[in-house]
């Protein structure tokens, strides 16, 4: 059932005997509003662990208000967000960091004077609590351990390149590693694609969801590339207007008529939008 929690990788259709379980992350009720506007309106879903799960919807429909209010850079003015099982509303974005829940961003953040492989290491300085020794050079802190994130994205070859120098794509592999490093529960993917050519980007997002399965790790992402939501989610959301339109499989979110008309378009045919 949609919400239920029940993701099984490789599965399709329900569940079968020891594939149910809590999910990972549960948001419920989720309401937000800026002066008269209701940005979000009573919106809810599960994630469970090692599932992709896409939120997509028109422009002004409220996802970067709900992505927002998941991530703690909002406070919802009702409703509660559980990571396995315990609450993140009202908490710090770093202390929900340290919760379990990492993030990449629309526009790549790394430090463009470094290189890739201290990129990374910055990322474990961080997630070691070690990020006020900055005085002492990044290189000399598990470097293997960054050397193993960047093998597991395909950017070891190019360790000790700056990362001023790399193709976008290649960027975006790096802010991938980086949001790793502390062995994030939760991964939150802010419109992942952004700026990427047709190839590239399902190529990084083929390469998250094989992370995913393997750690584990729930995904909750926005995109407005269909192409990535329809070949890479396990599941997808619709917000229209703040609240939730439907929910349910690629497949079945493409037939949905209702979605058609208020998002989509009749006649949606994936493969144009690639």
């Amino acid at each position: 059932p949609a919400g239920a929690g029940w993701f099984c990788p490789g599965l399709v259709g329900p569940p079968q005997g020891g594939c149910m379980s809590a999910p990972l992350l549960q948001v419920t009720g989720l309401s937000r509003a800026f002066g008269g506007v209701q940005a979000v309106d009573g919106v809810g879903f599960s994630l469970a662990e090692g599932e992709m799960l896409a939120l997509i919807g028109p422009n002004g429909a409220g996802k970067s208000t709900t992505f927002n209010m998941v991530g703690g850079q909002l406070r919802p003015d009702a409703g509660d967000v559980r990571l396995a099982g315990e609450s993140l509303v009202g908490l710090p974005p770093r202390t929900i960091w340290r919760r379990g829940v990492g993030r990449t961003f629309q526009i790549a953040e790394t430090f463009r004077s470094l290189t890739v492989v201290e990129n990374v290491q910055m990322a474990l300085l961080s997630a070691d609590r070690r990020i006020l020794h900055w005085w002492r050079p990044a290189a000399a802190h598990r470097r293997a351990d960054a050397l193993a994130l960047l093998e597991r994205v395909g950017m070891h070859a190019q360790a000790d390149r700056p990362c001023s120098a790399l193709a976008y794509g290649d960027v975006k592999r790096v802010e991938l590693a980086m949001a790793l490093a502390h062995g994030p529960r939760l991964l939150l993917m802010d419109e992942p694609t952004a700026g990427m050519a047709p190839a590239e980007r399902l190529a990084l997002m083929a390469l998250t969801r094989q992370i995913a399965r393997e750690r584990r790790m729930g995904v909750l992402f926005t995109e407005h590339s269909m192409d990535v939501v329809f070949g890479q989610a396990d599941r997808v959301l619709v917000l229209v207007r703040g609240r939730l339109l439907a929910e349910g499989t690629p497949e079945q979110i493409q037939a949905d008529a209702r979605v058609q008309e208020a998002y989509l378009g009749a006649g949606f045919d994936v493969e144009a939008t690639a």
